[in-house]
């Protein structure tokens, strides 16, 4: 195991007891190390906050910032990927004499010589499973789904490669395949788990508060599957430097897949050296998927560089996406709207060798306060393409059954549907009764309905211009605080008082370098061409992985240790000559190039000063992050409010979205212009779920129909509205630097906003998604 693997380990481990009994100690606003308050909590610094322009910007406007498919190696060749069209069984014989003799082909791989491997190893494996693909690579004649990769055919040229591939010739011996939702469902179900734990709860008699209820709804709501398509390809460039395996991939988790890449190649995790310093979209699918694997495997066979770009049927074939749901929503309220009774149960299906059911049920975790309470989530088994994360998994499609459910009975009861929602805000977390870190869901509602106009809003089917039907829908967002174990960063503070920060983190453009460059800033009192923010490269310290809107609160702590460790070390270059001389490292702070006393800032000294007096060049620390123990001391959930106007066309059926604002409540908002751009992202995704995203699976044949972006819908410009965002911008006295993640709720209650405005536009309600024009015909 390696060092980073292994410090996390005994993070969690060894040090975890001893963390929890701090942190039962601090004081609420007192979040850093050491127990002093967080000054970038409780103040506004020069540059947190401020909406400055992402830092990577010039470098994409110019063509200069690489991807994975855009290094150039020596002798480097082209792989292109045969996939299986058929669901279950074996390959019987495999025609390779055609390919093998066309022009530039260096290798035909398949089962009968790829290098033996061992299987990629489930992510998060170490301790828990949660994702990915349970099964060996190319190492036998197995077949588990149709579009697994079965052959790989390298060239000296791309169109070579591909050619030569439509030469191979596949005969099968198929087995009986299950592709059917119904016939899933009846060979029986088992409860989901979710990041190992099972998605199965009741607390007090669900049943017996429906009954006595004086006003219920009980609905069904179904949503498809869907697939990955971030506009950046899914990519490698690979070769093999001795026993060294460097990677240059499109990834939100370097650490994770160098850690695995090792293990299937039986290798040391330093023998592989993954780099991803710029990502064009992941949203949950960019992780180690087949490509990577089969890539190395190839440059290992060959002894030359191999560089493998899925096309876009390739993308569907290979890469996991969201699985479609079956949700039950039952909720039974009193006269005045508390809910006595709110259960949210239902089906989804997954493959016989990966544990990622969507966990629709996550928002009913945290969303509202009921009497009783239940949730479970069943999982079927069905021969197909492994589910995995995709953006705000659960909530997303979870949100569409809830909120719609949520509306109905609003309808039922004539009451405005935010008086509803606010009428049965928790007052604790509704599972485990621990206190809200921060939670200000009214004023998000509150500030939204002023800005969006909700009190002109009318009956359903009362407003019309000319053959328009308008109608405005609202629906909770919500996604919870996550930061994951083996955080760590190292700081190089040179003699000129700059600052190089480097941590295994990732880029996707959702401005991650630029706001931490802001954070580290301010934090080390610096400006900001003074610090150089330094991620996507395996060697670099830590283990933290782009997903779950965790990455912003993984790196900001791990800032924090780091920044600890230099005041530390620091001071001890100081001395006794210096001005701060005798004091603490929690009694000073970074500021106007140096560090000062907090509370009296004439005891001054410049990092130039002490690192000149010591006669150091420069200062190298390393910090790493303490166990995420405090959401087990507080409910840590970000909400918002959704707002939508639509228009619906009394003739054709058409919906346009005319207007949409996103009122969120998500701790401090680190910069403005790139969070602004992350929320309307996640609203467009919305838009997209809601309107036409649909992966269109043959159940007969057991395979995807539309693996392109001719088929498989997304929005485009005349798609999408005029997006405004909002945010409360309170800080959260318990997250680093009082911010939630927010790359992932802008997606949540889109859906059922968009659903609710067509309700209330047309008096009709859609329960199915995508709403095409069709259901409202």
């Amino acid at each position: 195991m390696s060092n980073i693997l292994q410090d996390a380990k005994n993070a969690v481990q060894g040090v975890a007891q001893m963390v929890m009994q701090k942190a039962v100690q601090l004081a609420p606003d007192s979040f850093i190390p050491g127990g002093r308050p967080d000054p970038l909590i409780r103040e506004q610094h020069g540059n947190v906050g401020k909406p400055l322009s992402r830092l990577d910007g010039p470098q994409k406007v110019r063509g200069a910032a690489p991807f994975a498919a855009e290094f150039a190696l020596d002798r480097m060749l082209y792989a292109s990927v045969a996939f299986s069209t058929v669901v279950r069984g074996r390959i019987s014989r495999i025609d390779m004499a055609a390919a093998e003799a066309a022009p530039g082909v260096a290798l035909v791989m398949t089962h009968l010589n790829a290098p033996r491997m061992a299987k990629v190893p489930l992510l998060m494996s170490k301790p828990k499973a949660a994702g990915g693909i349970d099964l060996p690579i190319m190492q036998d004649d197995r077949v588990h789904w149709s579009g697994q990769p079965i052959a790989l055919v390298l060239a000296e040229t791309q169109e070579q490669a591909d050619h030569a591939r439509s030469l191979l010739r596949f005969e099968y011996e198929t087995e009986p395949a299950v592709t059917a939702f119904a016939a899933a469902k009846a060979l029986g179900t088992e409860t989901g788990q979710f990041m190992g734990q099972p998605l199965k709860m009741e607390r007090g008699d669900t049943a017996k508060g429906l009954a006595l209820a004086q006003y219920k709804v009980d609905r069904t709501y179904t949503t498809p599957r869907h697939s990955h398509n971030a506009i950046e390809l899914h990519a490698c460039t690979v070769a093999w430097d001795g026993d060294t395996l460097r990677v240059h991939d499109a990834s939100q988790m370097v650490a994770h897949t160098a850690w695995s890449l090792a293990q299937v190649f039986g290798i040391e995790e330093g023998q592989v050296h993954v780099t991803s310093p710029f990502v064009g979209g992941g949203f949950g699918g960019k992780g180690l998927w087949w490509h990577q694997v089969l890539a190395a495997a190839a440059a290992k066979l060959t002894e030359r560089p191999v560089r493998l770009t899925l096309s876009r049927e390739g993308v569907h074939r290979v890469v996991g996406g969201r699985t479609c749901t079956e949700q039950r929503v039952a909720i039974g309220a009193r006269a005045d709207g508390t809910f006595d009774a709110l259960v949210h149960t239902g089906t989804v299906v997954i493959s016989r060798h990966n544990p990622m059911p969507e966990p629709f049920i996550l928002p009913v975790m945290s969303a509202y306060a009921s009497g009783s309470l239940k949730f479970d989530l069943e999982v079927a088994h069905i021969d197909m393409l492994a589910n995995t994360f995709m953006r705000a998994p659960g909530e997303a499609v979870g949100t569409f059954a809830l909120e719609c459910a949520v509306d109905e009975l609003a309808v039922e009861m004539g009451m405005d549907p935010i008086e509803l929602r606010l009428k049965n805000e928790p007052e604790k977390d509704p599972v485990t009764g621990a206190p809200p870190s921060q939670r200000d869901t009214a004023k998000a509602f509150r500030d939204g309905a002023e800005r969006f106009g909700w009190s002109k809003r009318g009956a359903p089917a009362s407003r019309r211009e000319g053959e328009w039907q308008i109608g405005m829908g609202v629906a909770t967002a919500c996604y919870p605080y996550h930061r994951m174990p083996g955080g760590a960063a190292r700081m190089t503070l040179g003699q000129d008082g700059s600052v190089v920060v480097e941590i295994a983190a990732h880029e996707m453009g959702m401005g991650t370098m630029t706001a931490h460059t802001q954070v580290v800033a301010d934090r080390l009192g610096l400006p900001l061409d003074k610090v150089d923010f330094r991620y996507g490269d395996s060697f670099q310290p830590g283990m933290v992985m782009a997903g779950g809107s965790q990455q912003t609160a993984s790196i900001g702590f791990s800032i924090i240790a780091a920044q600890r460790e230099l005041v530390t070390e620091l001071l001890k270059l100081a001395g006794n000559s210096s001005p701060l001389a005798g004091l603490a490292a929690d009694e000073v702070g970074g500021v106007n190039r140096g560090l000062g006393k907090l509370d009296d800032p004439d005891r001054h000294e410049s990092y130039a000063s002490i690192l000149s007096r010591a006669q150091r060049d420069e200062l190298v620390v390393e910090g790493s992050a303490p166990p995420p123990i405090e959401v087990q001391h507080w409910s840590m959930h970000s909400h918002g409010a959704m707002f939508c106007e639509v228009g619906v066309n009394g003739v054709t059926g058409e919906v346009r979205v005319q207007r949409f604002l996103g009122s969120f409540d998500c701790g401090r908002i680190l910069n403005p212009k790139t969070a602004a751009s992350q929320f309307r992202g996640g609203i467009i995704m919305g838009l997209g779920l809601a309107l036409m995203e649909e992966t269109q699976f043959d159940e007969r044949l057991g395979r995807i129909m539309n693996p392109s972006l001719a088929e498989y819908h997304v929005p485009v410009h005349m798609d999408v509205p005029e997006i405004d965002v909002i945010w409360t911008d309170i800080p959260d006295p318990h997250a680093p630097m009082g911010a939630r993640g927010i790359g992932e709720i802008g997606i949540t209650g889109v859906g059922a906003a968009v659903a609710n405005a067509i309700f209330n536009a047309t008096g009709r309600r859609v329960r199915d998604l995508p709403i095409t024009l069709d259901k409202l015909l």
